[in-house]
This record gives C-alpha cells, structure tokens and sequence, in this order.
C-alpha cells in the first residue's frame, strides 16, 4: 500500500478487533481474567478504549511513555502528557499493548519499560493497526493489520470522533521534520 492510499482505519480496526476476540480466552473462561489491555497514549489509547467497550472487558490501561521517550532530554515533557494509568496490577498479567502506528520501535520500548516501572508481567502481546516498517530497534507486532510504506518525512496520524464504543477513527499523513543524517 503506499502513501497515496490511505488506509481505512475502521476496516483495520475490524480486523484488530477480531483478531483480539479470536486471542482472548472466551468470556467465562478463568484464563481470560489472566489479560488485560493497555493503549500507547493517545492513538493506542483510543483504541484500546474501544476494544474494552467493544468486547465487553471490565477496564483498559493508558500507557503514557513521556519519561521513558530516548529523546526526553532533547524534546522534554509534552505540556499535555498524562500520567500511565492502569487499572489493574501489572505483576504477573499477560497485557496486550496496543498502538496505532508502528514504526521504529522507539516508543514501544518506552512503553514496555513503563509497564515494568509496574510490575512484571507474565506476557507483553502487542498489536497495531498499521506497520509502517521503518524498524531501529528489534520489535515486532504480534498482529498489525496492515503493513504501509510511506516516504522519509511523512507520519501517518490517527483521529478519531466520538467516545468508547461510539468512537470512529480516520487516517491523515502530515509531513515531519527529517532528521539531520537523513536530509
């Protein structure tokens, strides 16, 4: 897919969704009680929001990974960064991370070193509506549900519309300052 065809974000939230219905134990189940689910601030949050509305689980996590970012000492704190908040205990839980976009890695490293900053978790699973490859750091999805490519100095951004399960979420690209080794 490239840049010139966007992605329908609903569909690949279909396709997550499913996905994570078919990974889950059933409800009933006592092996489901061992997950939880937890979203990267603020694209992964909003789905893993509505995946919780959606399948019907009890609570879902926000990961801010702010502090934990390899280049907080050149960016600093966002103004609008939230704490992580978790809702259950991380020690000993297989927790599904979920993000919008992956790309370098680099966030999903800061996001795994927050969950530990919690506990140890049994099992970290991670899903993504898009894979944009563009990898730094050896991280893979468990499930993405597309793989885009797009050019140097452009980022795929999610929106949404809406709250929980109500939520409808969309795909833009803006253009982003290349770094100094890539110009």
């Amino acid at each position: 897919m490239t840049v010139t065809d966007l992605p329908d974000a609903e569909a690949l939230y279909a396709a997550l969704r499913q996905h994570v219905q078919r990974m889950l134990p059933a409800q009933g189940d006592p092996a489901r009680a061992q997950w939880s689910i937890a979203g990267i601030h603020s694209g992964g949050a909003w789905i893993a929001e509505r995946l919780a509305a959606d399948l019907g689980l009890p609570e879902h996590g926000v990961v801010n990974v702010a502090f934990h970012r390899d280049d907080y000492a050149k960016k600093g704190l966002h103004s609008q960064a939230q704490p992580t908040t978790l809702p259950f205990s991380v020690q000993d839980r297989c927790v599904l991370l979920i993000d919008d976009v992956l790309a370098t890695g680099r966030t999903i490293r800061a996001a795994v070193n927050e969950l530990f900053d919690y506990g140890r978790p049994a099992r970290i699973a991670l899903a993504t509506l898009v894979d944009r490859g563009g990898r730094e750091l050896p991280v893979a999805a468990d499930f993405a549900a597309a793989t885009l490519a797009l050019p140097a100095g452009t980022t795929l951004v999610l929106s949404r519309e809406g709250e929980g399960a109500a939520t409808r979420f969309a795909f833009s690209t803006e253009a982003t300052a290349m770094p100094a080794t890539t110009r």
